[in-house]
C-alpha cells in the first residue's frame, strides 16, 4: 500500500513538471513599441486673419505751420489672406515663403491750427511677401508653441485720400499711389497637430510695413493743382491669424516593431 502511494505522488510530480518544461522550450513572448517619429518634408499653408494698424501722417506743411497740431491717426481693422510653401527640417526648425493680400483699411485723422482744422480720410491696402523661419519649442498634448522671424517686402497703396477743412470749407484730393518697402516681422503662436498631415495654427504677428504715401493732389477750387504728397510713416500692424499647414508627403503611421524578451527561466 505504501509503495502505491509513493508511486502516485511521484507520477503527479512528473505531470506537473511537464508544462514548466514546455514553457522553457517555447519561444519568448513578443512585445512591441513604435519607432521614433520622423520629421521633415514639404508643406503648403493657408492663413486668414485681421490687422490692427498704426501710422503717423506727415506733410511738409505741418513743419511750415508753427501753430499746427496733429491730434490723431486711426486705421480700421482689415482682413488678411495668405498662402505659402515651406519645409520642415527637423523637430524644431522650419522655413516657409508666404504671400498675402491685406484688404482695405479705412483711415481717419484730425489736426488743427490757428485759422482752421483738417479732417483726413482714405484707404490703405498692401501686398506682402515674406521669407519666415520658425523655432518649434516642444510638443505637449499635440500642442507646439513656436516663435519666428521674417523678412521681405510690402507694396503699400493709399487711395481715396481727402483732406477737408471744415472751417474754411476747403477740400484737397490726392491721387492714388503705391510704394514698395522693406518689411520685417516677429511671430509667436501655438500649433495643434490634428493628423500626421494636418496642423492648425493660432498666431500673433508684429509686422513693420515701412511707409506709404499719397500721389500729388489738387484742391476742389483749383487753387492747388499739384500739391505735395502726404506721407504715412512708421507703418506697423499687430495681426492675429488662423493658419493651416498640409504636409505634401505626410509620414505614414508607423508599424510596431517587435522586441523579443529573454526566454523564461525554469528553476530546479
Amino acid at each position: 500500500m505504501r509503495s502505491v502511494t509513493v508511486s502516485a505522488i511521484a507520477g503527479a510530480a512528473i505531470l506537473l513538471s511537464l508544462p514548466a518544461a514546455r514553457a522553457a522550450d517555447m519561444p519568448a513572448p513578443m512585445m512591441y513599441h513604435a519607432p521614433a517619429e520622423d520629421f521633415g518634408g514639404w508643406y503648403l499653408r493657408g492663413d486668414i486673419g485681421m490687422s490692427n494698424q498704426k501710422a503717423k501722417l506727415h506733410h511738409p506743411a505741418f513743419d511750415e505751420t508753427a501753430s499746427y497740431n496733429h491730434v490723431f491717426d486711426s486705421f480700421g481693422s482689415a482682413p488678411i489672406f495668405g498662402v505659402g510653401i515651406g519645409y520642415q527640417f527637423n523637430s524644431w526648425l522650419r522655413v516657409d515663403v508666404t504671400g498675402e493680400y491685406r484688404g482695405g483699411s479705412n483711415y481717419s485723422g484730425f489736426g488743427y491750427y490757428s485759422t482752421g482744422s483738417d479732417e483726413y480720410t482714405g484707404k490703405k491696402t498692401e501686398w506682402v511677401g515674406m521669407v519666415n523661419a520658425y523655432a518649434d519649442l516642444g510638443t505637449w498634448w499635440c500642442v507646439t508653441p513656436f516663435v519666428g522671424v521674417g523678412v521681405g517686402f510690402a507694396y503699400n497703396t493709399i487711395s481715396n485720400f481727402i483732406d477737408i477743412n471744415a472751417v474754411t470749407g476747403g477740400a484737397y484730393y490726392a491721387e492714388d499711389n503705391s510704394k514698395m518697402n522693406f518689411a520685417w516681422a516677429l511671430h509667436a503662436g501655438l500649433a495643434y497637430k490634428v493628423t500626421p498631415g494636418l496642423t492648425i495654427e493660432l498666431a500673433y504677428r508684429y509686422l513693420d510695413l515701412g511707409s506709404a504715401a499719397t500721389g500729388p493732389g489738387r484742391s476742389y477750387d483749383g487753387a492747388i493743382t499739384n500739391g505735395r504728397p502726404f506721407e504715412f510713416n512708421d507703418l506697423v500692424s499687430h495681426d492675429v491669424k488662423l493658419g493651416v499647414r498640409w504636409a505634401l508627403e505626410p509620414e505614414p503611421t508607423p508599424m510596431p516593431r517587435p522586441v523579443q524578451l529573454p526566454p523564461l527561466m525554469r528553476k530546479g
